[in-house]
């Protein structure tokens, strides 16, 4: 038996001591793939969400909660180790040759196993893709690892008596395919407010359907959740953790460093939480790792730059950071500074206009080709035809107070001029102090640009030859059959 796998028993056996005497505190975390805040909770009629509202009304709801990034594997890199992933190098989304974690960085189930915990990953109970079960619990980070290393396994409940255990849950939706209803209600699709910079249109209407539909299965999953840490007697001295990894998947969210790509939900509920409490002050992602740690009575590392949210004091500051880079076959570089009244973003690249290709998005949303389509017919207002211009703004300023949804760049009006000056000044700074991985060539261990932009073309090509017999159908034909799939032609 080596020496590190003897101190780890040692601790363990102190856990159970210590279990004898004092409750285990026991954390949960349960993440949703692809979700804005959009739940009852957070004031949103068009779904129903009573156990997220369940755990709003027993807990915490934070407002002003934000991702790291705004896609899936940059964004569950930085989480897991409570440090934004341009400090890292885990930048890039989907990397094609991960690598072993650098000294000093440890992701947070390691720093947790080695303390006695049982840490597991699980899919959430129910979970179903293409008619069957879903097991295997999502581990999309950007760096090697070995799950069967990295989790106990992926049910909390074959810990030892009294072990306390981390637990995360893993929920597949919203994340797109959406499953597309058999029917609609007329009345909910007349009633849906479509945000300003989406064009009023029946598919656009349908697609936002079929996601708030995919959200209300969230909530379900989170009800079987819940139940189960209920029925095990565990749910009081539990601290669960509801939240997503990024903002919604429509074309202004996901991959884009916007309100709607980076706000996400936040409730905690568990010991010492006041029940119906909110909290309003800027909170990131990053945060919670440190914050199981305090919980768990352990040190944060010192290269964690998250904070723990429920230490002795709340971590006050005037400013979170977010960033992107590329996104599959999308190469981009942006940055954002958020603060209690504006968010500055800056694109490293303007000539690059927002519908720079994402063989992802252009052959999973409705809203790309549709876009492009209206755009040609000049049927999209000035807000909304943004989208489809060939360049964009170096600087973009929004205004939080006025703006919430972040929707109008107010960088050149004068009266802001002393704000974005302030606040490039604060961009430049974290970039200058976090050596920003995002500024460097892609590592040599990876695919060159070319070689996966071809990759990804022909998963593009695949999939797109199989719906219409055509590797590089049309937007017009794509929109159709897009049309044809939500039922609103024959």
């Amino acid at each position: 038996m080596n020496g590190q796998r003897l101190l780890r028993l040692t601790l363990i056996a102190l856990v159970w001591a210590f279990a004898a005497t004092a409750a285990p505190p026991n954390i949960v975390w349960i993440i949703a793939d692809d979700m804005s805040p959009d739940t009852g909770a957070y004031g949103l009629r068009d779904v129903k969400t009573p156990h997220l509202d369940r755990l709003a009304a027993e807990g915490r709801r934070y407002t002003r909660a934000y991702a790291t990034a705004p896609v899936c594997s940059s964004s569950r890199s930085a989480f897991i180790l409570g440090t934004s992933q341009i400090i890292t190098g885990l930048h890039a989304h989907d990397v094609e040759n991960p690598q072993p974690l650098p000294a000093p960085y440890r992701h947070l189930p390691a720093l947790l196993r080695d303390a006695g915990w049982f840490v597991t990953n699980a899919a959430a109970p129910g979970t179903m893709r293409s008619g069957r079960v879903i097991t295997k619990a999502k581990t999309h980070y950007n760096f090697a690892h070995d799950p069967a290393q990295m989790f106990d396994g992926n049910d909390w409940r074959k810990r030892q008596p009294g072990q306390p255990f981390f637990a995360q849950f893993q929920i597949t939706e919203p994340h797109r395919p959406f499953p597309i209803p058999d029917s609609y209600n007329a009345a909910a699709l007349a009633a849906r407010k479509l945000p300003a910079n989406y064009p009023d249109h029946p598919l656009m209407r349908r697609d936002w359907y079929a996601y708030q539909r995919s959200v209300e299965t969230v909530d379900q999953r989170v009800g079987v959740i819940l139940a189960q840490l209920a029925e095990a007697g565990v749910l009081d001295n539990t601290l669960v953790f509801f939240f997503a990894d990024h903002g919604r998947p429509m074309p202004w969210g996901k991959q884009w460093l916007t309100v709607e790509g980076l706000h996400v939900p936040l409730l905690v509920r568990g010991p010492g939480i006041a029940a119906g409490s909110v909290e309003s002050r800027l909170v990131s992602l990053i945060d919670l790792a440190p914050t199981a740690l305090v919980h768990a009575a352990l040190p944060a590392p010192h290269w964690m730059d998250g904070r723990a949210l429920l230490g002795a004091t709340f971590p006050e500051r005037p400013q979170i950071f977010a960033a992107r880079d590329r996104c599959g076959d999308a190469y981009d570089r942006i940055r954002a500074v958020i603060t209690p009244d504006h968010m500055l973003v800056q694109n490293f690249f303007p000539d690059v206009s927002r519908l720079n290709w994402s063989g992802y998005k252009e052959a999973s949303y409705p809203g790309m080709p549709l876009l492009r389509v209206l755009h040609s017919a000049g049927k999209l207002d000035t807000l909304q035809d943004l989208w489809c211009q060939p360049t964009r703004a170096a600087l973009e300023l929004y205004d939080l107070r006025r703006d919430p949804a972040g929707l109008h760049n107010v960088a050149t009006a004068p009266a802001h001029a002393t704000i974005v000056a302030t606040l490039r000044r604060s961009l430049d700074e974290w970039i200058r102090a976090t050596d920003d991985r995002g500024a460097l060539p892609d590592p040599a261990t990876e695919p060159t640009k070319a070689e996966i932009q071809k990759s990804k073309r022909a998963d593009y090509q695949r999939t797109w030859q199989a719906r219409l017999k055509k590797p590089e159908p049309t937007d017009a034909e794509r929109l159709s059959w897009w049309e044809k799939s939500y039922g609103l032609v024959p």
